[in-house]
């Protein structure tokens, strides 16, 4: 019993002291830096261009048209089962020629967009006002001799020619896409073109015909053919491009270009360049 005794009461003194090596060995406690915090950014915001929109514009457009057709179909006409149109065919010979007008225009548009975040797709109409006043420059051709036709006659041809369009209203419906640059938009767009003005083309053929008999015997033979038309709807296509600026929430301002080709009768080749400036409220 004494030595049971004294065997617990030494290992009761010698537990604390391994407890504390222990304690040594392990090192002292060391708390870890947590990890920053993850920062999480949201979805990018964008000028909002989407809903509908209205504005006015003023511009500087300049019209070209190429006359130098136009006679042909109203000669051809005046001239059909002669020996003249058969053997010389005088309605192909160049008359008329291409006139040009600058002038200020002014108009209006109304449209739709609809956008994806930096993505704008649109639907416009666009209408202008321009008093244009073309008259073909005209280079009468004669008198001509020809040579004999099939039938042994000779023929002095004159021919003359005059053809004007004036007045014009432009309407235009385009399909318009855009891009997102901060609060600007550039766009393209293309699309349908209407007008209404008036046009006319007059022609006469002057026809010193001799016939091969001695003497000749000889005839003057006048013909002549016109178009007029008031308020002719004239039909082609649009393209063109500009940039819109949002300076406050609900108003932005414009610069664009666009080109207009029409073909109005009789065989006119119209076309019209337009710069221009403008603002619009969207809604």
């Amino acid at each position: 019993m004494r030595i049971l005794a004294c065997t617990l009461a030494a290992l009761a003194l010698v537990t604390p002291a391994r407890a504390a090596d222990m304690d040594v060995l392990r090192g002292p406690d060391v708390e870890l830096p947590l990890p920053a915090p993850v920062q999480t950014i949201g979805p990018a915001t964008y000028t909002r261009w989407s809903g509908f929109y209205l504005g006015a514009n003023i511009g500087y457009a300049n019209a070209k048209g190429d006359f130098s057709d136009a006679p042909i179909s109203g000669i051809a006409y005046a001239l059909r089962e002669t020996a003249l149109l058969a053997a010389f065919n005088p309605s192909t010979w160049p008359v008329l020629g291409t006139a040009d007008n600058s002038l200020m225009t002014y108009g209006g548009f109304i449209g739709y967009n609809t956008q994806w975040q930096d993505l704008v797709v649109g639907l416009e109409l666009d209408g202008s006002r321009a008093s244009f006043k073309l008259n073909a420059p005209s280079t009468p051709i004669g008198p001509l001799i020809t040579a004999p036709d099939p039938l042994g006659n000779t023929h002095t041809v004159t021919i003359a020619s005059a053809g004007t369009l004036t007045n014009m209203d432009i309407a235009t419906v385009r399909a318009r896409g855009g891009y997102i640059v901060g609060s600007f938009m550039p766009y393209g767009f293309v699309g349908a073109a209407f007008a209404v003005s008036s046009v006319a083309v007059a022609a006469i053929v002057r026809d010193d015909q001799c016939s091969s008999a001695t003497p000749p015997v000889c005839g003057l033979y006048t013909f002549s053919n016109s178009f007029t038309r008031n308020n002719e709807i004239l039909y082609g296509f649009t393209v063109g491009g500009g940039i819109d600026w949002a300076v406050l929430p609900n108003v932005f301002l414009r610069a664009e270009f666009e080109w207009d080709q029409f073909n109005p009768p009789p065989g006119i080749l119209l076309t019209v360049a337009t710069g221009r400036v403008g603002a619009g409220l969207k809604f």
